[in-house]
């Protein structure tokens, strides 16, 4: 039987790189949330937001379209919205395989 692994936590994350780094868990906690308010900003002010060796954050723009409603299998029109997509960096790909 195969054993399932569990998914690291922000809880975890965040005590994984204080100690990797030598610094406080709270200092970490700012650090971390620090990038991400600083990506999302990117990403409204330029559309992308790249995170070296990492990836990049794209802002896309998704068409209205016709939808069903699973519960009853009503039509509805689902509206056209901007969302954000993620592309995994080449580097991380093969750091990966």
């Amino acid at each position: 039987m195969q054993k399932t692994m569990s998914k690291m936590t922000k809880t975890q994350m965040i005590a994984t790189l204080a100690e990797a780094n030598e610094v406080t868990k709270k200092e970490a906690t700012a650090f971390l949330e620090s990038i991400a308010e600083l990506a999302y900003k990117e990403v409204k002010k330029n559309g992308e937001c790249i995170v070296p060796g990492f990836g990049k954050l794209v802002k896309a723009k998704r068409k209205a379209r016709d939808g069903r409603n699973p519960a009853t299998g009503e039509t509805i029109r689902i509206p056209a919205k901007t969302v954000v997509k993620f592309r995994l960096s080449k580097a991380a790909k093969e750091a990966i395989q």
